[in-house]
């Protein structure tokens, strides 16, 4: 089962976030990592332009935790959290169903 992973926040500082994510992206290929994701998107509300939302599609469950209990994973959390004015919260969500 396809499991979803949503970081809600809100931040001024969207610019510094963007390149946080591009700089460990790149560190990730150039060490020949793949990504543990299936599909990500970064969204950011109409209604709040301060809020955003990243969605990050795993193949599992099992493997979303193996992603999050990475030394990487957790340092890069603590920097967009030192970046945003509210938030991260996470939203963990089982993938039922598909159109």
């Amino acid at each position: 089962m396809n499991f979803v992973q949503i970081v809600e926040y809100e931040t001024e500082r969207a610019d510094e976030i963007a390149e946080l994510m591009g700089k460990r992206r790149d560190e990730a290929m150039a060490s020949g990592e793949r990504p543990p994701f299936t599909q990500l998107l970064v969204t950011r509300d109409r209604d709040n332009p301060n809020r955003y939302l990243t969605i990050i599609e795993f193949s599992s469950y099992d493997e979303a935790m193996a992603n999050s209990d990475r030394p990487e994973t957790d340092a890069m959390a603590k920097e967009l959290a030192q970046l945003c004015t509210r938030g991260p919260v996470y939203h963990n969500l089982d993938v039922l169903d598909r159109a």
